[in-house]
């Protein structure tokens, strides 16, 4: 196996690469004006760690993987492209309206609740590039008014006056006909030909989206039409690069459906958070390598900390209709919570409530923290763990970023110590614990609602800041024991090396299998049966275009069903990808009535309703060799020798603590630290709280533990 993987951060590109049967990691910083040029420094420094050139990795290995950040910075730039929608007439206010309650989407719960206050966001589409035309498709696809094709040609020529650099068709009904958004697409291009307009995107919410609700589609397409353009020449001056220096293959993205694909079969809205996305995939290929069921999946980088789950039961959480910086969409997207509570945080005196709060403002790669002597002036997470005594000034990020102690401390003199009142070190205790507070409050929240309890899990602390934070967030927490995965610092960047290439369609449905008036059972699975064929043809059509032969794709089908006229829909695996009849259709009913009353009670069932389903769903996907995770394990060595002393100043105690530190790569594997201890390695910093001990694992592995009783007294 020979890989590149990279994952673009908000603060640090972290690079996985496999090669010649080795393993390593780099991390550089993220250059947000040109993503390519963190892209190859990250790669650049893997290649030196291995001792190989970086065009010979490039022209020797299998697949170079990204996770990129270009479609989360368009969207907070807002540079894009100015958007023509064409609608169905008498929609026009569809996306305008966002629902009437658009002002809360993607924001906090105060904000949500602040109503006198509340806003919009800045639209993507301003009402003057918004143009409907006569058409009609009912809810069951029917045509009841014909495109009027005079219409179309007068908005096409109206929008174009008024400046449309790309075009979205979103008309009313079109994932059950798309007959007259084909239509729209065939004018556009009579009226203005590529060799007469240039490349001019048109994007039709139909293939963007197969699911029903009008306005999560429409702004499915428009966010996909936004993104297009900045995609388009990032992605394209990238491989440029790759190709300069000595790479011919084609390039691989990840996608935040928890798989990845060539360029020419990826949509912009797909790559949005595929980064964190990639460490839950990897999360979930450690699970089965470590035997380890229930994992609360936890990413601590610069900007972000980011919460999934991997659960015994096999659930696999995904967001049909997710948030994407204020805008809600229509696509299926892996369950990721995200909280402002990484490195760069900024804290600041919240004067209201007289306390120290953190985030989500983050100080970035630029100028980023005040001790990155770069001009920031803010204190952030990273000062303070500076601060505490946790972090070595001339050994962060293996000595590529020498730390200013005296910027952050007089940073948190300036912001946190002058208007609370508290010493240099109270304040820098307050934001870490701040800090460990938050994360903790956000995991058990998002494990509670689903229906677990945090307590019945092992945390997988993984990112850049993980193993700094985990003990404080798992003694808040409750939570005993602690895994710090493989590469934990760019694990995101190995799970983009693990995913699978994968594709999800689905399409709206309305289908009714048990009917509670007629009393009467569906007796005729052909229309679903359809509905699946035409979903599995478009998924093995992708594949091949990638060149996968058809032998090796593999689909997996499933539905989405509810009792009624309920609005909880629950996503159930089909047994079967073909229906015969009766007893098949009763086998899915059970299986959905199972699935259910797990996640909503026992008794919950509600039959007597009538049982429907809504959506159908394909996954094809092709499986990819893995890289194996090396198991940890524990041995009875303990007298290993620091190679230096620390003062470090720990929760609860305001006297420094002489701690121990120990460089990771002097370790032995099942190796026995106890705490308080400080673990180094070039990428991150162990930090093991008193009350704690930590077993060395192979590739940079780690487990932390609480100690008990008797494992006190003996040590």
């Amino acid at each position: 196996m020979n890989r590149v993987s990279v994952d673009i951060g908000g603060t640090f590109t972290d690079c996985f690469l496999a090669f010649g049967g080795k393993y390593t990691q780099a991390k550089a910083l993220t250059t947000h004006n040109n993503l390519s040029t963190g892209f190859m420094d990250a790669l650049e420094r893997a290649c030196k760690a291995i001792g190989q050139d970086m065009e010979s990795v490039l022209s020797g290995v299998d697949a170079v993987r990204y996770a990129t950040t270009l479609g989360t910075n368009a969207l907070i730039e807002r540079k894009g492209p100015r958007i023509g929608l064409i609608c169905t007439a008498g929609f026009e206010s569809v996306v305008p309206v966002m629902r009437g309650r658009g002002y809360g989407d993607g924001m906090p719960e105060q904000y949500k609740a602040d109503l006198p206050g509340a806003d919009r966001p800045e639209p993507l589409v301003d009402k003057p590039m918004i143009a409907g035309v006569r058409e009609r498709v009912d809810w069951k696809g029917d045509v009841v008014q014909k495109l009027v094709e005079e219409d179309v040609r007068r908005a096409v020529l109206q929008l174009v006056d008024r400046g449309a650099q790309a075009f979205v068709v979103g008309l009313t009904n079109s994932v059950l006909n798309a007959e007259h958004e084909k239509a729209v697409e065939r004018i556009i291009s009579e009226e203005y030909p590529g060799h007469f307009l240039g490349g001019i995107p048109v994007v039709l919410s139909h293939k963007v989206a197969g699911r029903k609700g009008e306005y999560a589609r429409i702004m499915s397409a428009i966010l996909d039409a936004y993104l297009h353009g900045k995609m388009h020449h990032g992605l394209s001056g990238l491989e440029v690069t790759l190709r300069d220096n000595g790479y011919r293959r084609p390039m691989l993205v990840t996608h935040n459906s928890g798989g990845m694909a060539q360029l020419n079969s990826t949509h912009a809205l797909q790559t949005i958070h595929s980064g964190p996305v990639a460490g839950l995939a990897a999360t979930e290929s450690l699970s089965e390598q470590y035997d380890e069921p229930n994992l609360l999946a936890t990413d601590m980088g610069g900007t972000s900390f980011d919460i999934g789950m991997v659960t015994g039961d096999k659930v696999k959480f995904y967001e049909f209709n997710p948030i994407i910086d204020r805008f809600l969409v229509s696509t299926p997207m892996v369950y990721l919570h995200t909280l402002g509570a990484g490195g760069g945080s900024i804290a600041r005196y919240e004067r209201m409530w007289n306390a120290v709060e953190v985030g989500p403002e983050s100080a970035g790669s630029d100028p980023g923290p005040a001790c990155y002597n770069r001009g920031g002036r803010e204190p952030t997470t990273t000062d303070a763990n500076l601060v505490l005594g946790y972090l070595d000034p001339d050994n962060y990020a293996g000595g590529s970023i020498p730390l200013n102690k005296r910027r952050a401390e007089k940073a948190i003199v300036d912001r946190i110590c002058k208007p609370t009142g508290l010493g240099l070190i109270e304040a820098a205790q307050a934001i870490r614990r701040k800090v460990d507070a938050n994360m903790a409050d956000a995991i058990f929240k998002e494990v509670a609602v689903k229906g677990y309890d945090p307590r019945d899990f092992s945390v997988l602390s993984y990112g850049g800041g993980g193993p700094l934070h985990a003990c404080g967030f798992c003694r808040v927490l409750g939570v005993k024991r602690v895994i710090i995965p493989p590469f934990s610092s760019v694990f995101s960047a190995l799970g983009a090396g693990n995913m699978d290439q994968l594709h999800i369609h689905e399409k709206s449905v309305y289908l009714t299998i048990y009917d509670s008036v007629s009393k009467k059972v569906l007796s005729d699975p052909s229309e679903l049966n359809a509905a699946i064929e035409e979903l599995s043809a478009a998924g093995r059509e992708d594949l091949r275009r990638q060149g996968v032969p058809d032998e090796d794709i593999r689909l997996r089908v499933e539905v989405d069903m509810r009792y009624g006229n309920q609005l909880a829909q629950t996503a159930v695996a089909s047994p079967k990808s073909r229906f015969e009849g009766v007893r098949d259709l009763m086998d899915l009913v059970q299986q959905f009535s199972e699935s259910y009353e797990h996640r909503f009670g026992e008794g919950s069932r509600a039959p007597e309703a009538g049982i429907r389903i809504q959506v159908v769903r394909v996954i094809a996907y092709v499986e990819h060799e893995h890289v194996p995770l090396e198991p940890y394990r524990k041995s009875d060595r303990t007298d290993v020798p620091a190679t230096s002393h620390r003062d470090c100043y720990f929760e609860g105690q305001t006297d420094p603590v002489e701690t121990p530190v120990y460089d990771h790569a002097g370790l032995e594997p099942g190796t026995v630290i106890h705490g308080p201890a400080l673990i180094e390695s070039e990428t991150t910093t162990f930090v093991v709280e008193p009350g704690w001990y930590l077993i060395v694992g192979l590739q940079g592995a780690a487990v932390m533990e609480r100690e008990t009783d008797q494992n006190q007294s003996r040590h």
